[in-house]
């Protein structure tokens, strides 16, 4: 039983018996009868693992709200539960009742936070000899409670948070049934004004350097294709032993001499003591390999009864005449070349230790793949389930969860590619959890949770520390975080052409128009790091294309239709009379593409051959607001039908068939408003003037 504060003006809210969790949905086994959920007269501790639903990749730990320290004090306590349970049940009818609305999405973490500030903010008062009541502060000590910590040097989001607890306080009053100084602070003031918090609203992601991009990426590959399936068979057969193994001793000798009398099994050796005069037995695995389990290996290393004695005496004969192995287990592994040339094993040697490693390091393998080349975000690579592989719109997929920036935790589906596919896999297959792909590979951590920043340094001091073995390039110990993936394979993604809905799309940015947003134009802005590799990439892409034109067209192939085509077959003309010319061949005709001024800008709709240091006639400039910095015609404002520069190619037409039968039945639909059909006949217009150019009937 709570007792009445004498400092209460009213009866609370809210009763003791009352749940906390009234606007979230319950996980099924806690609307079971008896099972624990936090009441709101819990007075030390509100625990919500297993009655909400916690993110794949937060703890158990952030699921639960301590009322320790400071919140002991039973002022403070009650104060800080009434604030909580009107934070996190913003819809209950007693709380709008009394005029309360507080805005914004809330889990247990946010309660974590709030209890935090409110215990640092009843330290400081008592620091500063306020009363231990907060109810004969006032409104001044609250802003010398935040002009404080700025003072202290703490970041402006984290005074931020603090001036969001405060206002949120004053927002609640009339709910409260404890004092607390009336009025808001910083009325008419936004928390990111009081904490002259300044950041940008811009995207300020940095991209993982090409440096570190390219060599971890790479090793993740290696990894997965190349060394995965001698760790998966390694766990495979240590598996088999350890089902196989029994209990009992019994018979050990007949069974002894009939493994060591075939020559080819070998006795394990640990790796690490090759280069000792004597290797060391692996008496456990070797216990294994014997049919027994590997508690038992006393029976053929003891030296207390002397048939023990005598089976370790063999054991170390053979031992001494080399018949010794390290991949009892895998057997002969993935040949690589090492960085000094020489040619071998990539790992030296699979024992249990080392395939719990090596598990470790495919998982985290995996995930470095899937966060590098998906653009999923950190929590929902976490929520992944198993059997994830779906088809989306005719593609290969993934399922997951989104989680940021909603409630309701909607199922969603990023597209992806064959590496993925192999990744995933692997990582489903050191899973020893029942339903995710992400976790623990240790039976005995399966209540753990995994941090994708630690899967990534792991990953990366793994592969580092093997590359003697492993012949891999060197990951620079840059610092890295999965959103940084995200970032980079918006930014990579976004020099193709028609790129920008697709990024959009995979990065589950919303847009209420046909593009994406500014949250993706963020994403996939360029980076400085990467622009020379870019450069180079999309300069040998882009002259691939253009000979792959070239043949085409003294093939007597038709490569496009309109002004801009004419210029560039006038152009590959010349080069094929200066190759004839000079009686060249096909590398002559390389060296004159590579050297000769063809420009061309492959798009979705058509083909720019605008020179961007000079646009003339290009209409997209007509009339146009060039942004500063900006060189070159702007796509947005491209009309194929119209421009001197435009180039429609043969792989253009089907798409603006396909556009002009759709504007067709748009306006011969009489149901259509006629601002939309208005709006089908101008497309028509467009799209019929572009076949005209292409001389297909209409």
């Amino acid at each position: 039983m709570i007792l009445t504060l004498p400092q209460q003006r009213r009866p609370s809210l809210f009763r003791d018996d009352e749940p906390v969790v009234q606007g979230h949905s319950l996980l099924p086994e806690a609307r079971e009868s008896g099972t624990y959920v936090p009441w709101f007269g819990d007075t030390e501790l509100w625990d919500f693992n297993g009655v909400i639903k916690r993110p794949a990749n937060v703890g158990s730990s952030d699921w639960k709200v301590s009322f320790n320290l400071e919140l002991e004090d039973p002022y403070w306590n009650l104060l800080a539960r009434e604030l909580m349970m009107i934070t996190f049940n913003q819809r209950h009818p007693a709380v709008l009742g009394r005029g309360v609305v507080l805005n914004g999405s809330v889990n247990p973490r946010t309660l974590n936070h709030i209890a935090s500030r409110l215990r640092t903010a009843a330290r400081w008062g008592r620091e500063k000899g306020l009363p231990g009541s907060p109810d004969r502060w006032t409104v001044e000590d609250l802003r010398q409670r935040i002009t404080g910590l700025a003072a202290d040097g703490f970041s402006p989001r984290t005074v931020r948070g603090h001036v969001c607890t405060l206002k949120n306080l004053a927002a609640a009053e009339p709910a409260l049934s404890l004092a607390w100084p009336a009025g808001d602070p910083w009325h008419g003031q936004s928390a990111r004004s009081v904490a002259a918090d300044t950041s940008s609203r811009a995207i300020t992601t940095p991209t993982v350097p090409p440096k570190t991009w390219f060599p971890l990426i790479r090793a993740a590959w290696t990894y997965i294709h190349d060394f995965a399936p001698d760790v998966l068979r390694a766990d495979h057969r240590l598996r088999e032993l350890k089902a196989a193994a029994r209990l009992s001793v019994r018979g050990i000798d007949e069974r002894f001499q009939e493994w060591l009398a075939d020559p080819q099994n070998k006795i394990p050796v640990h790796a690490a003591s090759l280069e000792e005069q004597a290797p060391q037995v692996q008496w456990k695995l070797l216990m294994l390999l014997l049919g027994y389990t590997a508690d038992s290996y006393a029976a053929i290393n003891g030296l207390g009864r002397p048939g023990a004695r005598r089976r370790r005496t063999r054991i170390l004969s053979a031992v001494a005449e080399g018949r010794i192995t390290t991949h009892a287990l895998a057997g002969e592994l993935v040949q690589v070349v090492r960085p000094d040339g020489s040619t071998g094993p990539w790992h030296p040697g699979l024992d249990q230790q080392a395939l719990f490693e090596a598990k470790t390091a495919l998982r985290d393998a995996a995930f470095t793949l899937v966060v590098g080349l998906s653009m999923m975000r950190d929590s929902e690579i976490h929520e992944l389930l198993r059997e994830p592989l779906v088809e989306h719109y005719s593609t290969p997929a993934i399922s997951s969860t989104k989680i940021k920036g909603t409630t309701n935790r909607a199922g969603k589906h990023w597209w992806i590619a064959e590496p993925l596919v192999e990744a995933l896999e692997v990582a489903e297959a050191v899973s020893l959890h029942p339903e995710r792909v992400f976790s623990p590979v240790h039976a005995t951590k399966q209540d753990g949770t995994l941090g994708g920043v630690d899967m990534l340094a792991s990953f990366v001091t793994f592969v580092n520390a093997a590359r003697n073995w492993t012949g891999l390039d060197k990951i620079p110990a840059t610092y890295i975080r999965p959103h940084m993936f995200r970032r980079t394979m918006a930014m990579l993604t976004d020099q193709f052409p028609g790129s920008e809905i697709a990024t959009g799309i995979q990065l589950k940015h919303l847009a209420k128009r046909a593009l994406a947003n500014a949250t993706t134009r963020g994403y996939a802005a360029s980076d400085t790091g990467w622009a020379k590799y870019l450069e180079d990439a999309l300069d040998n892409v882009k002259f691939r294309k253009i000979k792959d034109l070239y043949e085409s067209h003294i093939a007597g192939e038709e490569i496009g239709f309109g002004p801009g085509a004419d210029r560039v077959k006038d152009a590959f003309d010349q080069v094929a009379a200066t190759v004839k010319a000079r009686n060249g061949d096909a590398r002559t005709a390389d060296t004159l593409l590579r050297t000769t001024r063809i420009h061309i800008r492959f798009g979705m709709l058509n083909n720019c051959t605008a020179d961007h240091t000079n646009p003339v006639g290009a209409v997209c400039l007509e009339n146009a607001i060039v942004p500063e910095g900006h060189i070159g015609p702007l796509d947005e404002r491209c009309r194929p039908d119209r421009c001197a520069n435009s180039m429609i190619g043969p792989e253009h037409l089907p798409i603006y068939d396909s556009h002009q039968r759709k504007q067709l039945e748009i306006i011969n639909n009489p149901s259509i408003p006629r601002c939309r059909r208005d709006l089908a006949e101008r497309e028509f217009d467009i799209t019929r003037n572009v076949l005209q150019m292409a001389g297909d009937p209409q």
